[in-house]
């Protein structure tokens, strides 16, 4: 009932949404694999490439898996693994079947992934190689079976039909397209924009997940903006870098389905995607647009870049007052270079880019923009073209969304962020009490985090609401803008703020590998943090300022988007 009059409460506000017309997303699917036929579609980095014909070969094979073994419309199909074409090839197969997707987060435990696929339903799983090796077919006991997603083959079945669906696939396949697999037989199920397109289950960093039901309206309104506002900007069919882990909704919806659909060939990164790897991609693929989470850009601006622009030679050059905008733009070609040389734009999410680092893109007029959102949103809140965005900020509101900011001066009061539009999610799945609270009695998302937004809409995030500390005069205090000014000091690799009796306490984890080439000690890198204390703590006002700093002895467990897990450090 209190789920009905939710539902409600968003359709009265959204009459203008429900004025505009809303085409099915699985049409959207179908008109790029049959417009790119023959061009490039995925490709696992190091490995195989297919072509949209390729792809929706495979995509009608699972189509007839999924129907000789039972399974209808509106069934829950899982999936859990590392990023590759043939994950992305089932997310497709699913929602175009007219089932409901479960993608699962591959670094969750085998506790987890039970639990989400119990929660959810799901009648198959589709698991990675590692997440194969790792869960118990007999904690999910209504599971029919598990396919292994490298080749599609059966790691378990518990249902005859399925066992039989699957020996005789390729008889069947070839028994229905005696003459070949065209164009014309590519027909997929047409979605209604309200109809449940897929349950995606949250990690975090409060270490409670819940399932976000995302309808098809919230997947075609944030693919329709990147299209517009991204889209226009790339040329016909040109390579992208899938860097960020697709279960997670940013990596999903703003690389992976924006590609596809614009069509354009996606690469996967199939290994754990460090500074390195990700740097030698760019340097092979030249990606035309790269989508990434702050911690990524970061290190390859500390590691890569700024060593080379930071010599003597250097040094003296950007002084002189007559031939600093040249260097500038020498420096401007280097580093997009280091980056491709052929990206559009970088667009950072999940959390805010470091200031210095920030400073830097901004004084060399480097095009990066920094977007917010939540899983609730799918993701997108808001983003800004980088000619537009406001540097500090997330851009202003997206297309078929509203922002507005709890606070009786929103310019200058932080205040939490408040959403409603297209994007937001139905509610939370079997969760009632927790989609309740999600919003407010006008229907607005309550995203749980604070920010202030100037006269021209634009966003300026200030932290979540959850994480914020009380000053020792009783006043609110950011960690995050605390951590921000600590990260940028020496041997700083990443840091936590948190209070314990009273007062404010630094965690750090070092700079190891610097320290290891510089020859540090532990008292060192002790001296090095109580000098860095002193130096933040002239920055800060006297409610601010940090008692001590301690030394973190391994790097800070994350969500897949990077965020540390700050309930486990408290």
């Amino acid at each position: 009932m209190e789920m009905c009059r939710l539902r409600i409460i968003f359709a009265q506000k959204f009459d203008f949404c429900a004025m505009e017309h809303i085409p099915s997303f699985n049409l959207l699917i179908r008109k790029s694999i049959i417009d790119n036929w023959n061009l490039d579609a995925l490709t696992d980095y190091k490995g195989i490439t297919l072509q949209y014909h390729d792809v929706a070969r495979k995509i009608e094979k699972l189509h007839i898996l999924f129907k000789e073994s039972g399974v209808k419309k509106g069934d829950k199909i899982a999936l859990c693994g590392r990023n590759s074409a043939n994950w992305a090839i089932v997310f497709l197969a699913t929602l175009t079947y007219g089932a409901i997707i479960v993608p699962i987060q591959h670094e969750f435990t085998a506790g987890q992934i039970h639990n989400i696929v119990n929660h959810s339903e799901a009648k198959l799983l589709f698991a990675g190689d590692v997440v194969s090796t790792q869960v118990d077919p007999e904690e999910m006991p209504e599971l029919q079976g598990i396919i292994y997603i490298p080749d599609y083959s059966l790691f378990y079945c518990n249902s005859e039909k399925l066992s039989y669906a699957r020996e005789h696939l390729n008889e069947m396949y070839g028994h229905k397209y005696p003459k070949y697999f065209r164009k014309e037989h590519v027909a997929y199920y047409e979605d209604q924009s309200e109809e449940l397109a897929m349950i995606n289950y949250t990690s975090g960093t409060t270490g409670f997940s819940k399932g976000v039901m995302l309808p098809y309206r919230a997947l075609w309104s944030n693919i329709d903006f990147l299209l517009k506002n991204i889209g226009n900007h790339l040329s016909e069919n040109c390579d992208i870098l899938a860097i960020l882990p697709m279960a997670h909704m940013y990596g999903l919806s703003c690389e992976f389905l924006f590609s596809f659909i614009a069509g354009n060939h996606t690469y996967f990164l199939t290994r754990l995607p460090s500074p390195t790897i990700i740097h030698e991609a760019f340097q092979e693929i030249h990606p035309a647009l790269i989508v990434a989470v702050p911690l990524i850009i970061e290190k390859i601006v500390r590691k890569k870049i700024m060593p080379q622009l930071q010599t003597n030679r250097m040094k003296l050059l950007k002084n002189m007052p007559m031939i600093k905008k040249k260097i500038n733009e020498k420096i401007l070609e280097y580093v997009k270079d280091e980056f491709g040389g052929n990206a559009y734009e970088i667009v950072v999410g999940g959390a805010g880019l470091n200031p210095e680092i920030e400073k830097f893109f901004n004084n060399i007029n480097f095009p990066i923009t920094v977007g917010y959102g939540t899983t609730e949103t799918a993701p997108l809140i808001s983003m800004s073209d980088w000619k537009q965005f406001e540097p500090g900020s997330c851009g202003a509101a997206v297309d078929r969304m509203e922002v507005k900011i709890a606070s009786d001066d929103p310019e200058n009061i932080p205040g939490e962020i408040l959403t409603r539009g297209l994007n937001v999610m139905q509610g939370y799945f079997k969760n009632p009490e927790a989609t309740k609270a999600a919003f407010n009695e006008e229907g607005w998302f309550r995203t749980g985090d604070l920010a202030t937004m100037d006269k021209n809409g634009f966003i300026f995030i200030k932290g979540r609401i959850k994480n914020i500390l009380l000053g020792s005069n009783g006043q609110n205090v950011y960690p995050e803008e605390i951590e921000n000014k600590l990260n940028s000091m020496a041997m700083v690799n990443e840091s936590l703020i948190f209070q314990k009796d009273d007062k404010l306490i630094g965690l750090v984890y070092p700079d190891m590998e610097e320290a290891k080439l510089m020859g540090f000690t532990q008292t060192d890198l002790i001296n090095i943090m109580e000098q860095n204390r002193a130096e933040l703590n002239k920055q800060l006002p006297a409610f601010c300022k940090i008692s001590k700093i301690h030394l973190q002895e391994e790097e800070f467990k994350k969500t897949p988007k990077k965020s540390i897990k700050r309930y486990l450090y408290q």
